[in-house]
């Protein structure tokens, strides 16, 4: 063989190999595993972790987990979610991580705050993220990060009933998305499911069917998108039923069950189950009605106590990484002392020197150096003491809460009482501290001194508020038994209720209920 046609061969050889090597990049890698999120969970978590155990950059890995996490998320499994999302290597802040990937991480926690209902949290990191002009750039991957929190700062904004500012920030979301891949486009449907809600509750009913109509169009029978087409199908039932429609709301809600009705969408399958009960309750089907509600009930009780775990273990998490970084500063701070006091010795110890071959050479000076460091004793003697002093009072005066910490609370509570989060059964005060992000002696103290109650007296005047409102407005609601109406305005047991609602109104919810029964008939 000729030496030419040999070195062809080798080249030939060696491309081959080099190709057979290399494999997909990584972003069409991640994006795929970002639309099995959206067609089953768990093919989506096994197909990522095999993505996972050969990944060695930090990055690919992190937004792997935050996959994984998500995953986790949609099954209702919450602990495993926080534990993928916030990864022990991961969490610690590292001042190496490029622009993009301190951005990404700060997301993920957003993200994992807002799975769990811990919406003040959330709110802090998104509304820092955004307003950090560093981290803008018009890399894909940052404008699609920026595109995410957008829609959780939207999410933030409809918890608050701020539907107006919801509705902006989702279409800030949409400047930042292009059609380039499946990630892009996931994130506008949602954009658009979460538009049609919001437009609902502004009053824009029609405007929000036409969205909903117009998009499960385009999705039908796409099995990528199962999950997308059930959650704008409860949407659109919501449309229906706000116009008691239940028939039609009820055909609309079967149809959108059966997209995931084989597959872990706990949280989604939750809603559904809960929407068909008072759908068939309405339309007095009393076998279809205790079906859903008995799948409901079985449910949500697993999905509280999975969310409620979940809250327990990341703010252990996060306050072991505040306390790190604490003891951190404290070991910096301590080696800084002992840095500058050791050049404070250095410098001492050679003016002694100085002045002691002085003191030789001048009598008087020797009597002028004995005075200075005479006095110089004498004063670090005296603060010694003051120090002390001033210790002491700080340790007394650190349990006075301040103004501005007080109107921040207050703040706080107002957004509470926009929301609907009262209604939660697991509602208590080291919960709400834990949400709001506050000190729970402060935020009982505040209770106590500016609503002129206790805790549980708040929150239980809230529900019974709640309720009484919904029955004057829905008429539908006239028709349930007072123990569902207790489990929807946040009760655990009917008695409870019953006591809790005569208390604040002076009458039973049944004399409550046959009064504006009459008031409408007349």
């Amino acid at each position: 063989m000729p030496k030419n046609s040999l070195y062809f061969f080798v080249f030939i050889c060696y491309s081959l190999i080099i190709k057979g090597q290399s494999g997909p990049d990584f972003t069409i890698l991640a994006d795929k595993a970002f639309q099995k999120l959206y067609q089953n969970p768990n093919e989506c978590i096994s197909y990522s972790q095999s993505l996972l155990i050969s990944e060695q950059d930090i990055e690919h890995k992190i937004i792997l987990r935050n996959i994984i996490s998500q995953a986790y998320a949609l099954k209702g499994d919450y602990v495993q979610s926080v534990n993928m999302s916030v990864q022990k290597d991961d969490f610690i802040y590292n001042e190496g991580f490029s622009p993009f990937l301190q951005m990404f991480t700060d997301y993920s926690l957003a993200d994992q705050y807002q799975n769990l209902g811990l919406y003040g949290q959330s709110k802090k990191i998104t509304a820092r993220l955004i307003q950090n002009q560093s981290l803008k750039g018009a890399s894909p991957k940052i404008k699609v990060t920026l595109a995410k929190l957008y829609q959780l700062q939207a999410i933030d904004a409809g918890i608050t009933r701020n539907y107006n500012l919801a509705i902006a920030n989702l279409s800030k979301s949409d400047q930042l998305l292009d059609s380039h891949n499946e990630e892009n486009k996931i994130i506008g449907i949602e954009n658009s499911i979460f538009r049609s809600s919001f437009l609902m509750r502004t009053g824009q009913k029609e405007k929000a069917k036409i969205l909903l109509e117009n998009l499960l169009t385009k999705l039908e029978n796409r099995a990528e998108y199962n999950f997308l087409m059930a959650f704008a199908y409860e949407t659109l039932a919501r449309y229906y039923f706000l116009q008691f429609n239940y028939k039609v709301s009820t055909e609309i809600l079967e149809n959108g069950l059966q997209k995931i009705e084989s597959l872990p969408y706990s949280g989604m399958k939750t809603k559904y189950y809960e929407s068909l009960a008072k759908n068939y309750f309405a339309l007095h089907h009393d076998e279809k009605y205790h079906y859903y509600n008995k799948l409901h009930n079985d449910l949500k009780p697993q999905l509280d106590t999975s969310k409620k775990e979940g809250i327990r273990y990341i703010v252990k998490l996060v306050e072991t990484y505040q306390n790190n970084n604490i003891e951190i500063q404290n070991r910096n701070q301590r080696q800084r002392f002992f840095t500058i006091f050791s050049i404070f010795g250095i410098v001492i110890l050679g003016l002694s020197i100085y002045f002691s071959l002085e003191i030789n050479r001048n009598r008087d000076l020797k009597k002028q150096m004995e005075f200075f460091i005479n006095q110089k004793n004498r004063e670090q003697e005296i603060a010694i003491p003051d120090l002390q002093t001033v210790n002491t009072n700080t340790d007394k005066d650190v349990n006075k809460i301040s103004k501005e910490k007080e109107t921040e609370i207050l703040e706080k509570l107002k957004e509470l009482e926009l929301s609907d989060r009262y209604l939660s059964k697991n509602m208590s005060l080291s919960l709400l501290s834990a949400q709001m992000g506050i000190n729970t002696k402060y935020l009982s103290e505040v209770i106590n001194t500016h609503k002129g109650k206790n805790f549980n007296t708040y929150i239980n005047e809230l529900r019974i508020n709640y309720i009484a409102q919904l029955l004057k407005t829905n008429p539908v609601y006239l028709n349930y038994k007072v123990s569902y109406l207790a489990e929807v305005c946040g009760f655990s047991s009917h008695s409870a209720f019953t006591n809790v609602f005569k208390s604040i109104t002076g009458m039973s919810p049944n004399i409550y209920i046959q009064k504006i029964t009459n008031n409408r008939k007349s």
